[in-house]
């Protein structure tokens, strides 16, 4: 039987793809990858560093809008699995391409659950997700004893609770909130550090050491590490 395989190509340097990942796309009929109206997918140049001839191959994009419109996304959610679906009838093997991992706020898991709950098979392959890459950029452990890690989208309601939790909070999607976020932290009683890489192992990557040297106007392909003052 023919097999989905949400393959997750890691945060931007394809020398951390996996050695499954890269097999396993070069071994599929069809690579999957999202649309979303950006003029480069990411995911596909990331796999491009690693798999040179990956031109080659069927590239197929599924439309996957960038909107929080419930009715727009469940109607390209569905699209898409139906169109895996197909390729799955075929007997072809897909690869859909995610960036850093397909469990961590991935597109991919509303195909992967559709496509899984109507009895086709599939496997996730984990890649390595953005927040360790950042941590490792910064030189930095993320956690340490009994420290807890709280993985927050930050573009979303809550954050500002979230960021009173004890332990070090990774904020992703963070986006157009950048600015938002850095006035509240100063406004903290007792503000924590706070260091952000931007585009992480891609092309234009930036570093910030600080709260005050961060960008406001940073790319969508931001994360923030948040600690508790020692």
């Amino acid at each position: 039987m023919a097999k989905l395989y949400g393959v997750g190509v890691g945060p931007g340097d394809p020398e951390l793809m996996t050695l499954k990942a890269v097999r396993v796309i070069e071994e599929c009929d069809i690579v999957a990858i999202p649309k979303s109206g950006q003029s480069i997918n990411v995911a596909y140049t990331i796999a491009k560093g690693a798999i040179p001839d990956l031109d080659k191959k069927l590239v197929a994009e599924l439309d996957m809008p960038m909107t929080r419109d419930r009715g727009k996304l469940e109607a390209s959610h569905d699209a898409a699995a139906e169109q895996v679906k197909k390729w799955l009838d075929e007997g072809k093997n897909v690869a859909f391409l995610t960036l850093g991992d397909p469990t961590i706020y991935s597109t991919y898991a509303y195909v992967h659950n559709r496509v899984r709950d109507a009895g086709y098979e599939t496997e996730i392959l984990p890649g390595i997700p953005s927040f360790c890459a950042v941590s490792a950029r910064l030189n930095d452990s993320l956690t340490e004893g009994e420290e807890a890690l709280h993985i927050i989208p930050a573009s979303y309601k809550g954050t500002e609770e979230a960021l009173l939790m004890k332990g070090t909070k990774v904020l992703m999607k963070s986006g157009k909130s950048i600015g938002k976020l850095k006035e509240y932290i100063h406004s903290m009683e007792n503000p924590p550090t706070v260091k952000m890489v931007e585009r992480c192992g891609m092309e234009g990557e930036r570093v910030f050491e600080n709260i005050e040297a961060i960008d406001e106007n940073a790319s969508y392909f931001s994360v923030l590490i948040v600690r508790d003052k020692k």
